[in-house]
């Protein structure tokens, strides 16, 4: 019996990797304590959709209320499977800059400390299976931002000429920049599951994604950056864009597509494989941009305000180029656009935010 075990599993890619897996035959175990609540209030609890995934899926999701901290109860989990686990999606973490800021001690045991647990109980008990961890392109610290930009009328962009114009690639450095504590904890993390790849021959890949999105979106002021703009779009809550004129730019990937590029790694895994992974040049906006989107979809203008100062870590412009991914992997391609990604979300969430 092959089982998936999934972190994080109420949350955004976790729901959908439960999904995903869970539709093709596989039991799924999952773990979640619902730590978003804690970290971002009880609109970001993730409640609804870990009993969702429970009904729909009944004895084929199997899910544990434990933190990922916690050695000794993800060692019983681990014991339990054992061999029988075949792949570990690790998506738990705490995702925000101005949160990490707060309390870093818990930022970083949940986000480099728990990565630790999981990556130490795979070794110990299931070190054939694969080992695919949600990193972010935060690892990147601010380093992007030292990038030739060009003023538009809505957005941010790079010269044609440019070698990053498709997107930036796995080349740039980690080094000598401003990560924010977030971005700091997500690195020790990923070079964590690169360790464990290269000294113990595990089959592990960090996909430092941009921004994920999807109608399974928890999302809140802090983090879900599409989700949380259709939301206030829905509701007449009032948003904030912080800097850079609201002409930030952000690759978006939805969950499936994310998803569907860890079975293809899955099927046919390699070991410490680092991969930046977003919407590319196919699925990208400006933050005016996606006010606009938003709106239209919508039918109702936004309430929003500006503020000069932008978040700290925060990127002017991030596109990932994902063609050393594909090149691995040719079969697996994009399939939602922004506005695509828009429209499921307001679809979807119309009876919770209406």
């Amino acid at each position: 019996m092959s089982i998936i075990l999934v972190t994080g599993a109420a949350g955004l890619i976790g729901s959908e990797s439960v999904r995903f897996f869970a539709d093709l035959g596989f039991t799924v175990v999952g773990i979640d304590n619902n730590m978003r609540q804690v970290f971002f209030g009880e609109d970001a609890s993730t409640e609804w959709n870990r009993d969702r995934l429970l009904q729909d899926y009944g004895d084929k999701y199997i899910h544990h209320n434990v933190d990922i901290r916690d050695h000794e109860t993800i060692s019983q989990i681990f014991q339990t499977y054992s061999q029988d686990i075949s792949l570990i999606i690790h998506t738990a973490a705490q995702p925000s800059h101005d949160w990490a800021a707060k309390d870093p001690y818990t930022d970083f045991t949940v986000n480099a400390n728990g990565t630790l647990v999981l990556l130490e109980n795979t070794r110990q008990h299931c070190p054939e299976a694969v080992f695919i961890f949600c990193s972010t392109n935060k690892v990147y610290g601010d380093t992007p931002n030292l990038l030739p930009l060009v003023e538009q009328e809505l957005r941010w962009e790079i010269a044609q000429t440019h070698p990053y114009n498709q997107g930036i690639n796995e080349s740039m450095s980690i080094d000598n920049c401003k990560h924010s504590l977030f971005g700091a904890s997500k690195v020790a993390a990923d070079i964590l599951v690169q360790e464990y790849g290269r000294y113990f021959s595990i089959k592990t890949a960090c996909f430092r994604g941009g921004c994920l999105t999807g109608p399974g979106h928890s999302g809140t002021k802090l983090h879900g950056f599409l989700s949380y703009l259709m939301k206030c779009t829905m509701t007449g809550q009032p948003y904030q864009v912080y800097g850079y004129q609201g002409k930030q730019v952000r690759d978006n990937i939805h969950s499936y597509d994310l998803v569907n590029a860890f079975y293809h790694f899955y099927q046919a895994p390699r070991v410490t494989e680092v991969y930046n992974i977003g919407g590319s040049r196919f699925s990208n906006c400006s933050m005016l941009e996606a006010i606009g989107h938003c709106e239209a979809i919508a039918d109702k203008k936004l309430t929003w305000s500006y503020e000069e100062s932008n978040r700290i870590g925060d990127h002017i412009w991030w596109i990932s180029d994902v063609q050393k991914f594909k090149n691995h992997y040719p079969n697996w391609d994009l399939t939602y656009t922004v506005t695509g990604i828009l429209k499921e979300i307001f679809a979807e969430n119309i009876s919770r935010w209406s």
